[in-house]
């Protein structure tokens, strides 16, 4: 079932997943009933800094990441289901957030209380009006002395074969998000992303494609900032994926940027 925030998932990982200037190893390794994963990074002025995380379940209980960072800091997320339909959740790191999912029928929420500050309450909608047709919507009350509804926004995706697209609204309905979708073959697609307003009739866009090569998967875009970026993601061994990706402004193709990921 999808929710809210899912609505125009497709084109949006399309055209941003695996782009990245980073030089990163992500290492998964199972330690008996225990996952753990170490995140390196080269930072700016060369520094490695690294992260390590795990997740595990106990008495009912998912530890779904537990992870410490190189400043000290934590991030804590668990989640429960104590009835079918419905998961618990809690994420912790700078801010505290307890969530609330639901799935009945052809509807789905999603609730999220700031417990830290009690600043914000949060909730969404997503129904399945028809197969291949969602629609949703999202609003969050803020509290202290800005109270009342600082956001709420509306969405509707519809797919069929091949084809994929969505419209989602934002900054409290004043401006649209619209974006397609569409597999031209198992081996090609191709998205745009679009944003409109009043002001602005055409805001933003963003297109590109993803082809699925014998050597490994290669997906480019072109952004209305005249950025083109590419990326190559590849399986070099078994289990272990590299990921790598650059771009430059078509006018000035010295400001390359460039970036490597290691999955393993």
């Amino acid at each position: 079932m999808t929710k809210f925030s899912d609505i125009g998932k497709a084109p949006s990982d399309l055209l941003s997943d695996d782009f990245t200037s980073k030089i990163s190893l992500k290492v998964k390794k199972n330690a008996g009933p225990v996952a753990v994963t170490l995140e390196s990074e080269r930072g700016s002025g060369g520094a490695i800094n690294a992260k390590v995380a795990t997740k595990f379940a106990y008495a009912g209980l998912s530890f779904d990441k537990v992870q410490f960072k190189p400043d000290g800091t934590y991030v804590l997320e668990t989640s429960m289901t104590p009835v079918a339909g419905a998961k618990v959740a809690f994420k912790g790191s700078k801010g505290a957030d307890l969530c609330l999912d639901y799935k009945t029928g052809r509807f789905v929420t999603n609730t999220v209380l700031d417990v830290k500050e009690m600043a914000k309450f949060s909730t969404a909608v997503t129904a399945n009006l028809a197969p291949g047709i969602f629609v949703g919507g999202n609003t969050t009350y803020a509290t202290g002395d800005k109270a009342g509804f600082s956001a709420f926004n509306i969405g509707a995706n519809y797919s069929k074969g091949p084809l994929f697209t969505h419209i989602t609204s934002a900054n409290k309905v004043s401006s649209f998000k619209i974006g397609i979708k569409y597999d031209v073959n198992p081996t090609l697609s191709i998205a745009s992303s679009t944003t409109h307003s009043a002001a602005k009739p055409l805001d933003t866009y963003a297109v590109g494609g993803l082809y699925k090569a014998s050597f490994g998967t290669i997906k480019a875009k072109v952004a209305c900032d005249g950025v083109v970026s590419a990326c190559l993601i590849k399986e070099v061994a078994p289990k272990v994926t590299l990921t790598a990706s650059g771009s430059a402004p078509a006018k000035d193709p010295s400001a390359f940027k460039y970036g490597f990921g290691i999955v393993m």
